[in-house]
């Protein structure tokens, strides 16, 4: 049996399956009066189907036809292409009452399929036969096909407006494929919610989280750890680790979640430089790249998980980082034809120098303003009482930098040039309870000046020397000096 390639479009691979077959009848013709001889040979083989695969046997007048009909083209493999279907591209034609009843119920239920559709309409047409036979399902796939009617991902519990809007966006605007030209030049940020759920400590069977961090240009994961929340203290956390192995990136993609837009997180990357490029709202496809790494992790990673019965969190966090450092790092990635860590070392580098910790920990907080408190020199901030030393007493408004979830991490900046001029910690009344006080430092400019008799004043005697210069009597009477 000879067996042709085959190819991805049917319509090439019978042609290319025909001239294979009578080709040689034209790189060797057969004598006058062996052209039939020729044929019945070829007729007795058995050929491989070139779609199928099955095995496939011609006939004498079907090779006649194809030698014929190559004969008379100078392009023998177009002319050997399958005839198209003469209502190819045509769809048949609905009842006119249909039609406007198929758009209103499309308009609707565009979740819909096309089934259903016709299960409706059909409905309808049983109780008005009037408005025309029921259209096939391949007629109707093939109606709303052309026309644009395609089924719609249902947004169950999202009819808001800025649902609707990022789904008229998509169906209105083209979707297409990026990719930034340098490494860290931009990264993109996530978190996965896994599939299998760890007993916690509470005695609770709780979802674990994955936050990875993946850069755009090789795709390689600059960080990647499970939590047991999505909340301001994990996307810190885990984004701080990312930046002290890879170095800072230049510009960050993220969802718009609360963690990541929140304050101490968006001030944290202004103060390192680092452009935030947020998603449109209800777009998840703009971060699809993330969506292809989840699609390994469940596939790959957690499916190798599956016969382990006991999965805690350090466990899972001990084989996602080994998996991802000899598998995922050291593996062929189909879009960009080699592995992420081959790119990530190789192409251009637009990165930078991570800071030191102090720097990290002191951007990652949010700026506040608040007025300080004449009495103790204290402010408060989220309930929380802080102290400002004396030798900053003298300001009346302050600004702070803190954490919402840890409050040892508090720091009075300069508001100018955003520098930390000092930690702030809380009030310690049991200690202040003690009595001990420390001497304040007081400067000569703010000590009041001792009382002297030094006369009238050198403005009040101004005044009423020129007065007394007028000649004018005094405007007043005198009841005259009492003994």
């Amino acid at each position: 049996m000879t067996v042709q390639k085959m190819t991805s479009d049917p319509q090439s691979a019978w042609a290319l399956f025909r001239f294979s077959v009578i080709g040689p009848l034209f790189s060797c013709p057969p004598e006058t009066g062996q052209l039939k001889a020729e044929l019945m040979v070829l007729s007795k083989k058995t050929w491989c189907h070139p779609i199928n695969g099955l095995p496939l046997t011609l006939g004498v007048s079907t090779l006649e036809r194809w030698y014929y009909r190559a004969k008379a083209n100078a392009n023998p493999t177009q002319v050997l292409r399958k005839k198209r279907r003469s209502d190819a591209m045509s769809t048949k034609v609905l009842s006119p009452r249909l039609v406007p009843l198929l758009r209103a119920q499309y308009r609707a239920h565009s979740g819909w399929s096309i089934q259903l559709h016709r299960d409706n309409l059909a409905t309808l047409v049983k109780g008005d036969p009037s408005l025309g036979e029921v259209p096939s399902y391949s007629t109707l796939h093939r109606y709303m096909k052309a026309n644009g009617l395609h089924k719609h991902r249902r947004l169950v519990n999202r009819q808001t407006e800025g649902a609707m809007a990022a789904a008229e966006r998509l169906e209105s605007r083209e979707v297409r494929s990026y990719e930034v030209e340098h490494v860290h030049g931009l990264w993109h940020l996530d978190f996965h919610h896994g599939s299998r759920k760890i007993l916690g400590k509470d005695g609770q069977w709780h979802k674990p989280m994955l936050l990875a961090i993946l850069d755009d240009h090789s795709r390689l994961i600059c960080h990647a750890q499970w939590y047991w929340d999505e909340t301001t203290e994990s996307i810190v956390h885990g984004f701080k680790q990312a930046l002290q192995k890879r170095g800072l990136p230049r510009a960050l993609m993220t969802d718009n979640g609360s963690a990541m837009t929140s304050a101490e997180f968006t001030q944290g990357l202004s103060a390192l430089s680092i452009l935030h490029q947020p998603t449109l709202p209800y777009s998840p496809y703009q971060n699809a790249k993330q969506e292809v790494f989840w699609a390994q992790v469940e596939g790959r990673l957690m499916a190798m998980l599956e016969g382990e019965a006991d999965i805690s969190l350090a466990l899972l966090n001990e084989a996602t980082i080994a998996w991802i450092e000899f598998e995922y790092h050291r593996k062929i990635h189909t879009e960009i034809e080699s592995t992420p860590m081959e790119r990530y070392l190789d192409h251009p580098n637009v990165g930078r120098p991570c800071p030191e910790v102090s720097v990290l920990t002191q951007a990652f907080c949010q700026t506040v303003t608040r007025k300080q408190r004449r009495s103790d020199g204290t402010i408060s901030v989220d309930g929380h009482r802080f102290e400002i030393p004396s030798q900053y007493r003298h300001l009346q408004n302050v600004t702070v930098r803190y954490t919402s979830w840890d409050y040892r991490q508090a720091f009075l900046i300069d508001p100018h040039s955003q520098t930390c001029l000092t930690p702030l910690y809380p009030q310690d009344k049991q200690r202040n309870a003690s009595g001990e006080r420390r001497l304040l430092c007081v400067s000569q400019s703010t000590t009041p000046a001792e009382t002297t008799d030094v006369g009238i004043a050198p403005l009040l005697k101004s005044l009423m020397a020129e007065y007394a210069a007028t000649g004018l009597p005094p405007a007043y009477l005198s009841q005259g000096e009492k003994e």
